[in-house]
C-alpha cells in the first residue's frame, strides 16, 4: 500500500513547461531603450534600429556576441545565455545591459 502511494505520489506532479519570453529593445535618439533589462536564460532579445544612423550590439566585457551594424529600420535577435553589458562600437558612449533573474 505504502508503495503504490509513493508511486501515484511521484507520478502527479508534472514538470513545469518553461515559456520563454520576448523583448524589443529600440535603438533610437542614441540611446538603447530600455537600457537596462531584466530576462531569463532562453529568453530572446531583438534590437530594432529606429534611429537614422547604423549602430551595432556588441558584448562589452569580451566582444562574446556582436551584430552586424543594423541600418535605419533594421533587427537583429539573440538567444540571451548569461548576463551581459553591452554597447554600439560604432558610437561607443552608448550602453545597455541584460541582467538575468
Amino acid at each position: 500500500m505504502l508503495f503504490s502511494i509513493f508511486l501515484f505520489g511521484s507520478c502527479s506532479n508534472a514538470p513545469e513547461k518553461i515559456t520563454h519570453q520576448s523583448f524589443v529593445v529600440e535603438i533610437k535618439e542614441m540611446k538603447f531603450m530600455p537600457a537596462e533589462l531584466q530576462a531569463h536564460v532562453g529568453d530572446t532579445v531583438t534590437w530594432i534600429n529606429k534611429d537614422l544612423v547604423a549602430h551595432d550590439v556588441t558584448e562589452e566585457a569580451n566582444k562574446e556576441w556582436t551584430s552586424s551594424p543594423l541600418a535605419a529600420g533594421k533587427y537583429w535577435s539573440m538567444v540571451i545565455r548569461k548576463s551581459s553589458d553591452y554597447y554600439c562600437s560604432i558610437h561607443v558612449v552608448m550602453k545597455g545591459k541584460i541582467v538575468i533573474q
